[in-house]
């Protein structure tokens, strides 16, 4: 079998997860390939080198992951925005819609100060309401976002119209067609 050259060559579909007619990407296993993970991080990193970047956020959960990377990369800090009731101190919340009903995620109220340079992360970019939200609450505490970077677009979905709508640098490493 020839050694993956590209990321989306690391990504496996499984087809009818979590529910019927749904082909999910599954980026666990690029994370589980050392040169696939140094890819995408790296490619990931690659837009915003030079550029001043104070904190790195990753979305829940899988944007953790590469968040933690890419902070460490740039030796800044990192800040998780999580599902709602999962973080221990005060925080400020954002409500989203989702296609099967309501989400609500948060931040600290204290884990980005006024004029902060962020970049957003996460593994894939469907609709863009996580992203959004998540962007909210970043604005909120008086952050800049410098950019948001993911390794899946699912173009279909109109995540990334959303969020070029918002003004957002958008980066992506790969894209699927269909759900």
């Amino acid at each position: 079998m020839p050694r993956p050259s590209s990321v989306k060559d690391y990504i496996r579909t499984i087809v009818d997860f979590p529910h019927e007619g749904i082909m999910f990407r599954d980026v666990t296993t690029l994370f589980a390939d050392p040169r696939g993970f140094r890819m995408a991080i790296d490619q990931m990193l690659h837009p915003y080198a030079g550029q001043p970047i104070d904190k790195v956020v990753g979305l829940e959960a899988r944007g953790f992951i590469l968040g933690g990377a890419i902070a460490h990369q740039l030796t800044v800090g990192f800040v998780p925005i999580r599902k709602k009731g999962k973080l221990p101190g005060t925080t400020i919340s954002e409500e989203y819609k989702l296609e099967y009903g309501e989400a609500i995620v948060e931040i600290h109220d204290d884990a980005i100060q006024p004029g902060e340079r962020i970049l957003v992360v996460d593994d894939l970019l469907a609709t863009g309401g996580t992203a959004e939200a998540g962007i909210k609450l970043i604005e909120r505490l008086g952050g800049e976002i410098v950019g948001c970077a993911f390794i899946v677009d699912l173009p279909e979905l109109g995540g990334r119209k959303r969020l070029e709508e918002m003004d957002m640098d958008v980066h992506v490493l790969c894209e699927f067609d269909g759900l």
